[in-house]
């Protein structure tokens, strides 16, 4: 029996890297904002010129760059930071190792994520002083949206777009994080980097990711951390920006294959609402409410088909996050978390691994 492994990282090869490689050992420059990070930088901001200039800063992380955004908005410490209850654990991690408190909400229920409307309701009923909605499974916030709320309420927005390089858009006001992890859909082993149209936010950031150390006077106002892009994972990230059409239309016409031969044998599972022009990393299926997805997830593993819980549990789950607020009811990440399956998404997938997988999910459901 062929094992089929939940994900498979899309990496640039080895002679894609050569030439960048020897730059490197050219210059003897490795690190501290060369000149590959740079052209790295410049590219990811022509990406997201379309509204008018942005400022991006490169970065070792993505929760790295939440941390440090958080850092430069110079929000007080213990400052309430309103957050989705459904994401991933570094969304949460990033707010507490900021030194603040979450405040958790519930998510739109067809397309996972926070919106402006929820984010209001609980601005009125509680003390919020930053947001940071997340693209659930790489699924967009709408940037516009975000905007308008920064600008009505004063309230900074972070965008946690973790995974959804390719799909989620760049604000005026408001600030989003990437990660570009192995595993995300343009990947460069490890880093992420920041963008806004806001370029003193982003300068800070920079300024913050060297220790602090402020360029003017190499002196330290705002203790920071270190979390610079090296010169060798900038290599990478540009040979990855180089072949990334080609990589997001090959996972586009993926998803939309895996999608429709998933729904023409499982009648009753669900899918997130998503951009159907977007490339996501990974593929989620919403279980029918009677199934039990570790069961699922167990029979999927006896058959050789890696599979894995995503967002479960959701955040108020996790003893670490036992004493966050909580903004009105939390119905809509509860359910979505308690019946969320990921399967095995990956540029390896063919027609008959999809099959497969389809047809023994299919026979765990009763479908088959």
């Amino acid at each position: 029996m062929q094992r089929i492994p939940l994900l498979i990282p899309d990496m640039p090869r080895t002679d894609e890297l050569i030439e960048l490689l020897r730059e490197i050992d050219d210059r003897r420059w490795y690190t501290n904002f060369g000149p590959l990070a740079k052209r790295f930088e410049a590219q990811l901001a022509g990406r997201y010129r379309q509204r008018g200039p942005v400022g991006v800063v490169s970065l070792a992380n993505c929760t790295l760059a939440l941390e440090l955004l958080l850092a430069a908005c110079r929000l007080p410490a213990g400052s309430t930071v309103l957050v989705p209850a459904l994401t991933f654990v570094a969304t949460g991690t990033a707010i507490r190792r900021a030194g603040h408190r979450l405040l958790l909400a519930d998510v739109d229920p067809q397309r996972w994520t926070l919106t402006p409307e929820i984010a209001r309701a609980a601005a009125q009923a509680h003390r919020v002083d930053c947001v940071i909605p997340v693209t659930a499974l790489g699924c967009p916030v709408d940037a516009k949206e975000w905007d308008a709320f920064a600008a009505e309420t004063g309230i900074p927005v972070i965008v946690d777009a973790a995974g959804a390089f390719g799909n989620q858009d760049a604000g005026r006001r408001i600030a989003v994080a990437f990660s570009l992890h192995a595993t995300k859909t343009m990947g460069m082993g490890e880093g992420g980097f920041a963008v806004s149209g806001d370029a003193g936010w982003i300068e800070r950031v920079r300024c913050l990711s060297n220790f602090g150390i402020d360029p003017a006077d190499f002196k330290v106002h705002e203790a920071g951390s270190n979390a610079k892009l090296s010169e060798y994972h900038a290599a990478v990230g540009l040979a990855a920006l180089a072949r990334w059409p080609r990589s997001a239309a090959l996972r586009r016409s993926l998803e939309q294959d895996y999608v429709g031969r998933l729904q023409a044998r499982c009648a009753d599972i669900e899918f997130q609402q998503r951009p159907r022009e977007g490339a996501y990393a990974a593929l989620c299926v919403l279980l029918p409410p009677a199934s039990d997805p570790a069961l699922a997830a167990s029979g999927l593993a006896a058959e050789g088909i890696e599979t894995r819980r995503w967002y479960y549990p959701p955040l108020h789950g996790h003893p670490a996050f036992a004493d966050a607020g909580i903004a009105g009811t939390l119905e809509a990440s509860t359910r979505i978390s308690s019946r969320l399956l990921g399967l095995p998404f990956h540029l390896d997938m063919d027609a008959a691994r999809i099959d497969r997988v389809a047809r023994e999910l299919a026979r765990i459901l009763g479908d088959a």
